[in-house]
C-alpha cells in the first residue's frame, strides 16, 4: 500500500517506538559459537523508526559463550500430549526448559512497553515456529523456541515475527503495520483513555480492519458502538484483542477492491463521469485481470488531493506507516 500523511493527533510528547529483537540478529556475538546472525535490513533499515531493545535469553540463563548447543526434545510417551524439554545435545542432563520459560516471565516489565519483537528463527529458544523437535533421535518441523512460547503467552497482542519471515513482502508489511498501530494505541493511552478516543482510533482504522476480515470488522464496529460508562480500561482491554486478532489476518485482494470501492464513494460529487469510469475500469481489472492495486490506489489519492475529504485525511488506509517502508 502506499501513502504520504502522517497522522498525529498526540498531546503528550511523542512515544519511541519500541521493539525487541533477539541479540544476535543486531550483530552482538552471543551465538553458541561466540557468532551472530547480524540481519543487515534490521540494522540499517528498521532501527532508523524502531527503537530496538536486544535481548538473548540464552545468555540470560548464564549458559555463556562459547557453549553446548541445545534442542527441544519430546521426553514423554503420549504422543497426543508430548512432554517436550530443553535439553543439551552432548550432555542432555543440561535442561533448561524452566530457565528459558522463567526468563521470559522476568523480562515482562520492559516487554509490556513494546510495540513488537522479532525473534530468531529455528531457535530452541527464540524460534516462533517450525522449530526441531527430536522424538527418539528424529526431527520434526513443529515446535516453537520455549523463551518466545512464554513471551508470546504472556503478551498475546504484542506483534511477533521471525527474522526470515520478513523477507516475504506480504508478512513484513503485516507486521510493520500491526507495530505501527500498537504504537499508536500505547500513544492514545498516553494521551489518556476516553470513549471519545477510542471511537476516533477506531474510526481512523476502519477501512485497515475492512481490508481484513469482514466478521471481526463488524465485531469491532459493534464494540465501538456499545463503549460501557463504565469499566472503560476492561472493554478497551477486549477492544484490543479483537483489534490485533484481525489485523493478523492477511489482507486479500478481494477486501481490498471492496474498501477502494467504499472510499471511491466519498469522491462522488467532485470528479465527472470520466474520471469516475476511469476508476472502475482499474478497480474491474485488479478484480479480473491481475492489475496492481497499487493503480487504482494512485488514481484515488490523486482525486482525494485535488478534493480533500476530513474523513479519508484522517484514515491510516493509504498511510499506515512511512512512506519509506512501503518501498522497500
Amino acid at each position: 500500500m502506499t501513502g504520504s500523511t502522517t497522522h498525529s493527533t498526540n498531546t503528550t510528547a511523542a512515544l519511541p517506538i519500541k521493539v525487541g529483537v533477539s541479540s544476535c540478529l543486531m550483530g552482538e556475538a552471543v551465538r553458541f559459537d561466540g557468532g551472530h546472525k547480524r540481519q543487515i535490513f534490521l540494522e540499517r533499515v528498521l532501527s532508523q523508526y524502531f527503537e530496538f531493545k536486544t535481548f538473548c535469553p540464552e545468555m540470560s540463563i548464564g549458559l555463556g559463550v562459547p557453549r553446548q548447543t541445545i534442542r527441544i526434545v519430546n521426553a514423554g510417551n503420549n504422543p497426543l500430549d508430548p512432554i517436550q524439554r530443553v535439553v543439551g545435545t552432548r550432555d542432555s542432563t543440561l535442561d533448561v526448559t524452566e530457565k528459558l520459560s522463567d526468563s521470559a516471565d522476568q523480562q515482562q516489565e520492559w516487554v509490556a512497553d513494546l510495540c513488537g519483537y522479532i525473534l530468531k528463527k529455528d531457535s530452541p529458544s527464540c524460534g516462533m515456529e517450525r522449530v526441531k523437535v527430536y522424538t527418539n533421535g528424529q526431527p520434526s518441523r513443529t515446535g516453537v523456541g520455549l523463551f518466545a512460547q512464554q513471551l508470546m503467552r504472556n503478551n498475546p497482542n504484542l506483534p511477533v515475527e521471525e527474522e526470515g519471515r520478513l523477507h516475504d513482502r506480504p508478512l513484513r508489511e503485516n507486521f510493520i503495520e500491526r507495530v505501527y498501530v500498537m504504537h499508536r494505541w500505547k500513544q492514545m493511552l498516553a494521551d489518556g483513555l476516553t470513549p471519545k478516543a477510542l471511537v476516533d482510533f477506531h474510526r481512523r482504522h476502519k477501512f485497515n480492519l475492512m481490508s481484513r476480515h469482514q466478521d471481526y470488522y463488524r465485531k469491532l464496529g459493534q464494540m465501538i458502538a456499545n463503549i460501557p460508562r463504565n469499566d472503560l480500561d476492561n472493554f478497551a482491554a477486549e477492544y484490543l484483542a479483537a483489534l490485533m486478532q484481525c489485523l493478523r489476518k492477511q489482507a486479500t485482494r478481494r477486501n481490498h477492491i471492496n474498501v477502494l470501492q467504499h472510499i471511491q464513494g466519498y469522491l462522488k460529487r467532485d470528479i465527472d463521469s470520466v474520471d469516475k469510469h476511469e476508476i472502475n475500469e482499474a478497480l474491474a481489472k485488479c478484480r479480473n485481470e491481475g492489475l496492481p492495486l497499487t493503480v487504482p490506489m494512485t488514481l484515488l489519492r490523486h482525486h482525494f488531493r485535488k478534493n480533500p475529504n476530513d474523513y479519508i485525511g484522517e484514515s491510516y488506509y493509504f498511510a499506515p506507516y512511512p512512506d519509506e517502508l512501503q518501498y522497500l
